[in-house]
């Protein structure tokens, strides 16, 4: 299959990171690859490999802070749609989203062939229903899609995350490359994903008294609790675009982070990750993909694969428990791994 190919993943940062494989393999059999997501996951899209246009819409079957269904959005979007001339289409979602919505809205599009993993009857929407057995990973399971549909990594490429290259240079917030560093990014795109700003700090505190130096990141909306954590640390929180923050963690010897779009981050720029992971969905789907890494947790909490946004078992236990000196070990045993990594940009 050749031609003008869209490949939709319409929710968060790390989703949209996790596709990369998939949208690569396309690329390598398409003319063009345009890439549509949500306004959450744009940032992420701009970075991928083989992305020819980025767009983005507010689904509102996805989004969790959904508008309102208006004939004059969605015709809009099925207007924008129809004046790309597409081909085909990949609609890429989770196990919990439906790809029929946009499929809809595809067929209204004219768009001749659509592919989609789909547990639920499709009619005349899809052309090709895929299904994927077993609990795979998260960019395993979207490859998957692509490879029934025809489409195939190019060689070389062994199917991990990636992000365009050159990053940008961070020498200025970060100091010149030589001193190693742990980034702790202490926050999630949801409560029940991310530990307590106190558990935090302690992660923080004890990584300083075993000698690391200690960078803390956050976007705008996260420097309240990045300062919460810092302490003696270095507080990025607010002070780097995601391309910056891809050159932060690309430098850093180890992450600590808990299931959030920078730690897929970390995952695409090649740094070992520590994966502070609340069992709300499963780490054997969205724990880090192709990089060194722990997951530390109760993976058999109460709140196990419940989808919760907010934490339903008091104080926490799947994150809060954590010991401070368990992040440590896992960083000392990941490091070494890091030290055959490329010297910092």
């Amino acid at each position: 299959m050749r031609g003008n190919v869209l490949v939709a993943r319409m929710d968060n940062l790390g989703d949209v990171l996790l596709a990369g494989p998939c949208v690569r393999a396309v690329a390598a059999g398409a003319e063009r690859v345009t890439l549509l997501t949500g306004p959450r996951g744009r940032a992420a899209g701009e970075l991928l490999p083989g992305v020819d246009e980025v767009i983005s819409w507010c689904a509102p079957w996805i989004d969790p802070e959904p508008p309102p269904v208006t004939q004059e959005d969605t015709d809009a979007l099925v207007r924008r749609l129809r004046g790309l001339s597409l081909d085909a289409a990949l609609i890429l979602t989770s196990f919990h989203q439906s790809p029929l919505p946009l499929a809809l809205l595809l067929r209204m599009a004219g768009v001749p062939w659509i592919g989609a993993v789909s547990e639920d009857y499709p009619g005349s929407l899809l052309d090709l229903r895929h299904r994927v057995a077993g609990d795979p990973p998260e960019p395993v399971r979207m490859l998957s899609l692509a490879e029934e549909a025809g489409f195939s990594l190019p060689p070389g490429d062994h199917g991990g995350l990636a992000i365009r290259e050159p990053l940008p240079s961070v020498d200025e917030i970060v100091g010149p490359g030589g001193e190693g560093y742990v980034v702790v990014h202490p926050a999630a795109s949801v409560p029940a994903r991310q530990p307590s700003a106190e558990r935090s700090a302690a992660i923080v505190r004890a990584l300083l008294d075993a000698g690391h130096h200690v960078v803390v990141t956050g976007s705008p909306s996260e420097s309240t609790l990045t300062k919460e954590v810092a302490g003696d640390a270095l507080d990025l929180g607010g002070r780097t675009g995601l391309s910056e923050l891809a050159a932060v963690l690309a430098g850093a010897d180890v992450v600590v982070a808990p299931n959030t779009g920078p730690a897929h981050l970390a995952a695409a720029v090649g740094t070992p990750v520590v994966s502070l992971f609340a069992p709300v969905v499963p780490s054997s789907r969205w724990a880090p993909y192709g990089v060194p890494s722990e997951v530390l947790g109760d993976q058999h909490a109460a709140c196990k694969d419940s989808r919760a946004r907010v934490c339903p078992v008091p104080g926490h236990p799947c994150l809060d428990r954590i010991a401070p000196e368990a992040v440590v070990d896992a960083v000392a045993r990941l490091s070494p791994v890091s030290s055959h990594r490329p010297t910092r940009r």
